[in-house]
């Protein structure tokens, strides 16, 4: 599998304090320069096909659920086998992290970025953003489910799932300041503020649909979603905000309950 240097991944965080450099920012740079893994074109194989396996049982079981014990049964391979791909537990969990990353990356982020700067790409993003969502559910959200385990355990774990959600939502942000730069959105919206309420919905959505199966909660999240972008439009940018509840979105939504 050849290594492709994402974007998303190598544009620059918000600056922070001179001089001072998180554990997260050390691990995102560890993982965005990591090299392709060596051996045998089988060998790839192989810890590819163990790494999807593992990221689907870590959306129903949670990160720490995974074993090599349990991936061993799965896979029908030895427990030896599947060790020697990983060399660790931590290293598994931090695959299928890197892998669900690759994956969000491939579905919202890279078709966003095919849109003009300004509302079109934001507007994609979060429409992207909300079919994932709708899609996983059914199959759990790593990013969510993983903050509940990690976020009170320090480690390389916690620090690598760290860094990819700070990723992703400092390419939200560069969005939301290009649409303000561009005259799509009012100049006085504030990057920080809408992302924290961007993500808060999804959130929202993410809890109601799959712990208090609340009928319509896509449908629900969509247009709080659809209404926050409006109010922070401009008559400029306005004319070019797609609804964030599509046609596919709202059949999900029909389906699943």
């Amino acid at each position: 599998m050849t290594a492709v240097r994402s974007p998303l991944a190598s544009r620059r965080a918000p600056r922070r304090t001179v001089g001072t450099k998180t554990s997260a920012d050390k691990v995102a740079a560890s993982l965005r320069d990591e090299a392709p893994p060596t051996g045998s074109a089988k060998g790839r194989q192989t810890r590819q096909a163990i790494v999807d396996c593992a990221l689907q049982m870590a959306g129903r079981i949670g990160l720490e659920g995974l074993s090599i014990g349990v991936l061993a049964d799965r896979m029908e391979m030895s427990k030896s086998g599947v060790f020697a791909h990983f060399g660790s537990r931590e290293e598994l969990q931090i695959a299928v992290i890197r892998h669900y990353h690759d994956l969000f990356e491939q579905e919202v982020f890279y078709r966003a970025i095919e849109q003009p700067r300004g509302i079109p790409r934001l507007a994609t993003m979060v429409q992207r953003w909300l079919q994932r969502v709708s899609v996983e559910m059914e199959t759990g959200c790593i990013y969510i489910s993983s903050a509940v385990e990690f976020d009170d355990r320090p480690g390389t774990v916690r620090d690598a799932l760290v860094a990819m959600i700070q990723t992703w939502h400092d390419a939200v942000r560069r969005a939301i300041a290009q649409a303000i730069e561009v005259g799509h959105l009012k100049p006085d919206t504030d990057p920080q503020q809408l992302m924290f309420q961007i993500h808060g919905y999804i959130l929202a959505l993410h809890h109601d649909a799959r712990l208090l199966k609340l009928p319509n909660s896509l449908t629900l999240a969509c247009r709080s979603l659809d209404a926050l972008l409006r109010d922070r439009a401009t008559p400029e940018g306005l004319p070019l905000l797609l609804p964030c509840l599509s046609q596919d979105l709202a059949a999900n939504d029909a389906d699943h309950h």
